[in-house]
């Protein structure tokens, strides 16, 4: 159970890639979590998990079959929730296994109270899994661990016997005392005589005692206290123990209370305090070894999957208000990583599904792309706010998603998992002040290929346009060549419309077998439809539609002067 996971199936081997932390960015990693939640603690727990990516194709499967079981079931999202609450509060039980030194009694009924909750986590845990038709490997698992938890642990003992103490620790009101005199009436040891079930409804115990001093028939003849026999000495294994003016001797078992002067200086009060806690200590050892009996450490395991809980619980809470707003949402098909196959049907951009939520009359666009041995590389070109940056984006959120195992926004998706993904979007003008621009460019499109394979996704949005456009072309078309001859699945998406004509040739020119194709984003009667086709680019005829619709092309505006002429 220790090293039992929701996101790992067992015994698989957890070899994760970090995303860089401009993919962390270009991705909108932090906007996605602050959509998932709002606090801080989920928050980074999330993040942690939402940076990495894993290409192993059973542990996507594991994940996606998981989370399915979430979104399934909005009562095991609520049970789970409640239990999420309960471990935050267990989080440091183990410390009940080392805190050798507890002293107190109130120490021993807050680790009583813990082990309670605990048990009904694991109880209500128990009861939630097994009344659910449950298909994922994850969960079954832990429904089989948390049954063999329950059943070994001696549960129903253990509830028992916490029921019964933390009832007899209500019941206590008071201690009674017993302290012993010297000649000169000063008290010289100590001990506990009962715990009662009454709190004592006179006055102090110093009027009590000139009470008892004021008539001599007042005091008691022998020790004999109303039946009581027993006399409980504290500590009496410890040899020979100083704690501030308390000082114990093995001889007689007692705590022996030290006075400085003739006077009788009165430490009474101090003694009465650690020959108190001193019992208590006592009591505290012996309750806590009856319980370590019952207590099954492996059961904590449960805390240590509080971070996955809360990962699957929040996204499918998202999920499902995504779906519930109309947008598709759709468990990935994962297929071998070797065929760097990827087909997206009516994809969409996340983000705008999460702006969709708060904004009703949001209109999203859908587009269908496939990756594939006729076209792996894509050179994306359109207008200005044709959507080229939101479809690039979408791409890797889809796969991204997919391999954490949650819904793509996708009404179908296939993926070939990718080893990492990379992105190339412009950088904040403060990142370039040493290498101007284009040096900062070329040096991030460098360090990309130093680590990319062909298992992964290079997403390049507006790469190289801030210099002129022969420099530009010149290193892109080298860029280009490379994905290609690398191997890798691409979107490139740019205004330089040169970079997209003549692929054939492209293709032609280095060896490879990711082909290069061009796709474009649609403009209809002037308009932008946000959809994407594959097509050699357009270039000017984007403004052609721009012109003919807003009345500036040079037929329209001659006809218009003639028009005024002609009055």
């Amino acid at each position: 159970m220790e090293n039992f996971s929701l996101l790992y199936p067992e015994n698989a081997e957890r070899n994760l890639n970090t995303l860089s932390d401009e993919a962390i960015n270009d991705l909108s990693v932090d906007f996605i979590c602050d959509a998932l939640t709002d606090d801080d603690y989920e928050r980074n727990l999330i993040r942690r998990l939402m940076i990495t990516v894993t290409d192993d194709e059973a542990t996507i499967r594991y994940r996606c079959d998981v989370f399915e079981d979430f979104l399934r079931f909005p009562e095991l999202r609520d049970n789970l929730s409640a239990l999420v609450l309960k471990l935050a509060d267990l989080r440091e039980l183990e410390r009940f296994q080392k805190d050798q030194d507890a002293s107190s009694l109130w120490m021993l009924i807050n680790r009583l109270r813990e082990i309670d909750e605990y048990i009904a986590c694991i109880t209500a845990i128990k009861s939630t899994l097994e009344k659910l038709d449950i298909r994922s490997e994850g969960l079954r698992t832990l429904r089989d661990n948390v049954n063999e938890i329950y059943s070994s642990s001696g549960f129903p003992e253990l509830k028992r016997d916490i029921d019964e103490t933390l009832d007899k620790a209500r019941r206590v009101k008071s201690i009674t005392i017993g302290v012993n005199l010297d000649g000169l009436l000063r008290p010289k040891n100590a001990g506990v005589l009962s715990l009662n079930d009454a709190e004592f409804g006179d006055a102090g115990l110093m009027q009590r005692f000139m009470k008892f001093t004021d008539r001599e028939d007042d005091i008691h003849s022998g020790t004999d206290v109303s039946g009581i026999k027993n006399y409980h000495v504290s500590t009496p294994s410890t040899s020979h123990v100083i704690i501030g003016s308390v000082q114990q001797n093995a001889a007689n078992h007692n705590v022996h209370i030290e006075t400085n002067d003739i006077t009788g200086a009165d430490p009474l009060s101090s003694a009465l305090t650690k020959s108190v806690t001193n019992i208590l200590k006592r009591t505290v050892k012996d309750i806590k070894s009856t319980l370590k009996k019952y207590i099954n450490i492996s059961g904590y395991a449960l805390i240590n999957l509080m971070p996955e809980i809360i990962f699957y619980i929040r996204w499918s809470e998202l999920c499902e208000k995504i779906i519930a707003s109309g947008m598709p949402m759709c468990k990935a098909e994962i297929v071998g990583g070797e065929k760097r196959y990827c087909s997206f049907k009516e994809i969409y951009n996340l983000k705008l599904a999460i702006n969709k939520l708060h904004d009703i009359g949001l209109e999203i666009i859908t587009n269908d792309v496939d990756f594939d041995d006729e076209h792996r590389i894509y050179i994306l070109t359109g207008p200005n706010r044709g959507g080229k940056t939101i479809f690039t984006q979408a791409v890797g959120l889809v796969c991204l998603m997919a391999q954490w195992g949650v819904y793509v926004p996708c009404r179908s998706a296939i993926l070939s998992p990718c080893d990492n993904i990379y992105t190339h979007f412009p950088a904040d003008e403060n990142m370039t002040v040493d290498l101007g621009r284009l040096g900062e460019e070329s040096k991030r499109l460098s360090e990309i290929f130093s680590s990319a394979s062909d298992r992964s996704l290079l997403l390049l949005n507006e790469s190289l346009a801030t210099t002129n456009v022969a420099e530009g072309l010149f290193i892109a078309k080298d860029v280009v060549k490379s994905m290609r001859y690398l191997g890798t699945r691409a979107v490139f998406n740019t205004h330089m419309h040169e970079l997209a004509r003549n692929l054939d040739e492209l293709n032609d020119s280095v060896e490879g077998n990711s082909v290069v194709a061009s796709i474009i984003t649609g403009v209809h009667d002037g308009n932008r439809s946000f959809k994407i086709s594959i097509s050699p680019p357009q270039g000017v005829s984007y403004a052609k539609d721009i012109a003919c619709k807003y009345g500036v092309t040079f037929e329209q505006i001659k006809s218009n002067i003639d028009s005024k002429h002609n009055k």
